[in-house]
């Protein structure tokens, strides 16, 4: 198989022009730094932000002659609104203005103004495209690092399908999926039409994930806009099929991940997981913040790693300390979902791509998430009108 290289990419790349530029794209300077990693393409293309949906043609011409280099094995091309190196139509004059007005693209919304409380006003609100075939997504987020939140995502998933529903997760964490090794799947997504992929499946589980798309080895060095257009893509360019509810694996932090989430797809609600101790908590807050601040529903917090069981002695060890989370959702009013033990199984089962719920779904590890699952899901459909609990910060 042939070395692909940045240069025979970018040759092809200079046959796409657009609908109103003077010049291919190469020589425009709007494609982006090109990384290439197990003979696949990724690149970004900036565009007018108010015009991304007209430029999807663009898109589509570039993907497909860059597949067309021999030893390619696919491409992920993006759009992108961040102006790096060359000028748009927006604000350069070698550009002609189109006659007809363009597209509009979803835009963020803005914070709205406070308003008088009155019977008369009625606030609005906005509406945002679902995925298609998705009925519910849960976000599952951390303030930080380290706490076990992709396990608990897991198995939190496997603990929804155990109530008898059609589940899907989406791995959010492009700078670090974990699916693929968590829930033992290997390989790579095949694609409908040369476009549109098929989600992965394990433990009667859909998943997608950029861990599909690279190998586990290789970094990830890319920009904001450029993974905030990988994840949509993963959201909207998957063939996911009927599911009752997608877990949406969330990065950890409260970065551009969990504010496109919030925008662009209906959230029925966000999970935060932390460990007991107090600065993991703090983390945590943030999370919960962040969330409210957005109008997602918070359905609660889990306190993973919330106690160590010896398996020689039967001995209790709070080793993070306990009751931590239990605490923090009672002070701040959100529910209290669960306490995970830290157990020596639970590590080995994921590591091993089998989780603990489907290597001893009766056991008592598997049981404290299906119940998780169940309190979460008892939530969404009993309460799926209600909106995000007022927090108070002290």
């Amino acid at each position: 198989m042939s070395q692909i290289t940045q240069e025979a990419v970018l040759a092809q790349l200079k046959q796409v022009t657009g609908p109103d530029f003077e010049g291919d794209i190469v020589s425009l300077g709007l494609v982006s730094d090109i990384f290439i990693a197990d003979n696949k393409v990724f690149f970004s293309i900036t565009v007018p932000a108010d015009r991304a949906q007209a430029m999807e043609p663009l898109r589509l011409r570039a993907e497909k002659l860059v597949k067309d280099i021999p030893g390619v094995a696919g491409a992920l091309v993006t759009l992108t609104a961040e102006r790096k190196g060359g000028r748009t139509s927006d604000d350069a004059p070698q550009h002609r203005r189109p006659t007809s007005t363009p597209a509009q693209a979803p835009q963020a919304p803005r914070p709205a103004a406070p308003q008088a409380h009155s019977p008369a006003h009625t606030p609005q609100v906005q509406v945002k495209p679902g995925i298609p075939g998705v009925k519910k997504i849960i976000a599952v987020a951390s303030g930080k690092g380290g706490v076990g939140k992709s396990t608990t995502s897991v198995n939190i998933a496997l603990g929804l399908q155990a109530l008898g529903l059609k589940v899907g997760i989406l791995d959010a964490d492009v700078y670090g999926p974990s699916m693929p090794r968590l829930l033992g799947i290997t390989g790579r997504p095949e694609t409908t039409n040369g476009r549109i992929m098929k989600p992965m499946n394990n433990y009667g589980i859909k998943v997608m994930s950029m861990g599909f798309l690279v190998e586990e080895e290789t970094p990830m060095i890319w920009r904001g806009p450029m993974v905030m257009s990988a994840l949509t893509q993963m959201m909207r360019e998957v063939e996911w099929g009927d599911l009752d509810v997608m877990v949406v694996d969330m990065p950890p932090g409260t970065g551009d991940t969990q504010l496109t989430m919030a925008q662009q797809v209906p959230l029925a609600g966000a999970v935060i997981v932390s460990t007991p101790q107090d600065l993991a908590l703090i983390d945590a807050r943030k999370g919960l913040h962040m969330f409210a601040k957005v109008n997602v529903p918070l359905l609660g917090i889990v306190e993973n790693m919330s106690y160590f069981i010896a398996p020689d002695t039967g001995n209790r060890y709070d080793i993070f300390g306990h009751g931590g989370a239990r605490r923090e959702a009672e002070r701040l009013n959100v529910p209290f979902l669960g306490e995970v033990p830290l157990h020596m199984e639970i590590r080995e089962m994921s590591d091993a791509g089998m989780p603990v719920t489907v290597k001893d779904p009766s056991g008592a590890h598997a049981l404290v998430y299906r119940d998780i699952a169940a309190k979460i899901w008892s939530q969404i459909e009993g309460d799926s009108g209600r909106v995000a609990p007022k927090i108070v910060f002290e």
